[in-house]
């Protein structure tokens, strides 16, 4: 980095919120995907207006500018690919208000999700999206990729809680969105227009988010299935039922005989293992619920239906699901971790298109998710070290995001584009779409400084 630009930023910053030690590059270079790039620097800012004159410096000598949280994200959307700095949000970490009379929370983009739950819980309120990550992934990253988790199909992702925003543009100015009124059509919907922007288009600053009551009751249950189709028309049947249940997870053959070969939970090796929570204000009123979902099980030929009677049986049902992702991580040097989504009806013909996949190129390919809204998790474990083995994965990938698309599905259903899946965006979008994000991208940012790379929008 040149000593003049340094100067600058330090200025700006002060010396020690200013960084370009071997370490920290190498640690900014990387973050939960495949992907990895080294910045020139980094920088912690702790106001909007340090943000600001950083994004005036920055746009006025075309350096790169890339925003980041915990480095959780799986598809390298807070990778530097083409150098420049590295914007940590984490000293933004404050909790500026929570207004239960008014259902909202207003954050930094530095609050850890679990941070501000563990605020939310004496009031008895929560915020219902609850990604897998939540112990360590921030609500900046949260908004940038509209992050979703396990209750997605009851309570949504987090673009239905951002009520309003505020956001530094790529030429330093600042700028509000939203309003504290749960309701507004006020203007254009601006603040849903950066909720899943990937940090290509302003710097999110201040998050507004509205929060719910916490339901105080929960009933949990699990069914296996020795036949796709069955488990596909059991979730469908429960989604069309006339209750919503707060969690409806899936677990493939392939996951489960994953999780047996390198754990003692000795699960059963079926087709498919469904996950179902419901939740109310009562024991009544969840049990009513479960009740409708277990005659659902059993009506769709369920091989095994267990209802869980204690807290310790809950924790015992949650087990699978909880340990797949960490152990198939395990297995393999290397994997990836994808997140297509499909209609779900096409549930099952997703869980048999990767099977047949990871056949034809000779791949461990494990899936689990959320069933509830057909947001599905292949897991490609390979060995990193292989080219063979390397091309295979991409190729495998590539068939994954054909084969969701082709089912009316999308590329990504809460981990966003990033890096990892640009390249396939004319496969869901088509010219014209393309053309207005490129726009949209280049009306913001026309020197193309924040988060170059990303989501195929440098075209």
């Amino acid at each position: 980095m040149d000593e003049r630009i340094i100067q600058e930023l330090t200025k700006i910053v002060g010396e020690e919120n200013y960084t370009e030690r071997l370490i920290d590059m190498v640690s900014y270079s990387y973050d939960a995907s495949e992907h990895f790039h080294r910045p020139s620097c980094g920088v912690w800012p702790e106001t909007a207006e340090q943000i600001s004159e950083i994004m005036k410096l920055a746009n006025r000598e075309g350096i790169p500018v890339i925003p980041r949280g915990s480095g959780t994200g799986l598809s390298g959307m807070a990778i530097p690919a083409k150098g420049g700095i590295v914007l940590d949000l984490s000293h933004m970490n404050k909790i500026l208000k929570i207004s239960i009379e008014d259902r909202l929370a207003i954050v930094q983009p530095g609050v850890v999700y679990e941070t501000l739950e563990r605020a939310l819980a004496p009031h008895g309120f929560f915020f219902p999206p609850d990604p897998a990550s939540g112990k360590v992934c921030t609500l900046g990253g949260n908004v940038a990729t509209n992050a979703g988790g396990v209750k997605g199909a009851k309570y949504g992702t987090t673009r239905d809680y951002v009520l309003g925003l505020q956001v530094v543009l790529p030429d330093g100015r600042i700028m509000r969105t939203g309003s504290k009124a749960i309701k507004s059509v006020s203007g254009y919907d601006l603040t849903r227009l950066f909720v899943g922007s990937e940090g290509t288009l302003g710097i999110v600053t201040e998050i507004m988010l509205k929060i719910n009551p916490k339901p105080t009751a929960t009933s949990t249950a699990l069914a296996t299935f020795d036949n796709l189709e069955d488990a596909g028309h059991a979730v469908i049947e429960i989604m069309h039922s006339g209750i919503l249940p707060s969690v409806l997870e899936i677990l493939g053959r392939e996951t489960l005989v994953a999780i047996n070969k390198n754990t003692d939970l000795n699960l059963p090796e079926v087709d498919a293992m469904l996950l179902a929570e419901t939740d109310g204000y009562t024991p009544e009123e969840t049990k009513y619920q479960m009740k409708k979902v277990l005659d659902i099980f059993r009506k769709n030929n369920a091989k095994e239906v267990k209802e869980a009677k204690s807290e310790a049986e809950v924790i015992e049902l949650w087990k699978a699901r909880k340990s797949a992702y960490a152990v198939l991580a395990r297995i393999m040097t290397h994997f990836v971790l994808e997140d297509v989504t499909v209609p779900m009806g096409k549930v099952a013909d997703m869980l048999r298109g990767v099977h047949e996949i990871a056949r034809k190129y000779n791949l461990q390919i494990a899936t689990f998710g959320h069933a509830g809204d057909g947001n599905l998790h292949p897991q490609i474990l390979y060995d990193g070290y292989d080219p063979d083995q390397v091309r295979r994965m991409e190729a495998a990938s590539a068939e994954l995001f054909k084969l969701a698309v082709s089912l009316e599905g999308t590329l990504t259903g809460e981990h966003g584009i990033g890096l990892s899946k640009a390249p396939y965006m004319t496969l869901e979008h088509d010219p014209v779409a393309m053309d207005v994000m490129r726009h949209l991208k280049k009306l913001f940012d026309p020197n193309n400084i924040l988060n170059p790379g990303k989501m195929a929008l440098d075209g």
